[in-house]
């Protein structure tokens, strides 16, 4: 089974940019990334696929974050512009056949934290 690191977190003001990154021990199935805020539901971010790097985001992010891969390194970026306050959070890499519906898998990072502060 695949395992999954991320890494990159941390604090931002209001405005900034953060960059996350998952590392992969091998290339599985199409990734993503989910966050989750205290006293939130767990929220799709990004989803990208290993082959042709097709990319979904949820409506939430949607022109300032991201997703991007290398396949040669077996990982994931998450790059998260013009952040907003909404936006901290646990950010967990995820690896499952439909992240691109924004569905999650099974297959769970240990999350970094994002927090934005304003």
């Amino acid at each position: 089974q695949v395992q999954l690191v991320e890494s990159g977190g941390g604090l931002v003001q209001a405005g900034g940019s953060l960059r996350l990154s998952c590392a992969a021990s091998r290339r599985t199935y199409p990734m993503a990334w989910f966050r989750q805020a205290p006293g939130k539901e767990r929220e799709f971010v990004a989803a990208i696929t290993w082959s042709l790097g097709s990319t979904s985001y949820g409506d939430s992010v949607k022109g300032r974050f991201t997703i991007s891969r290398d396949n040669a390194k077996n990982t994931i970026w998450l790059q998260m512009n013009i952040l907003k306050s909404e936006d901290t959070a646990v950010y967990y890499c995820n690896a499952g056949t439909r992240v691109l519906a924004g569905v999650a898998g099974t297959i769970w990072g240990q999350g970094t934290t994002v927090n934005v502060s304003s």
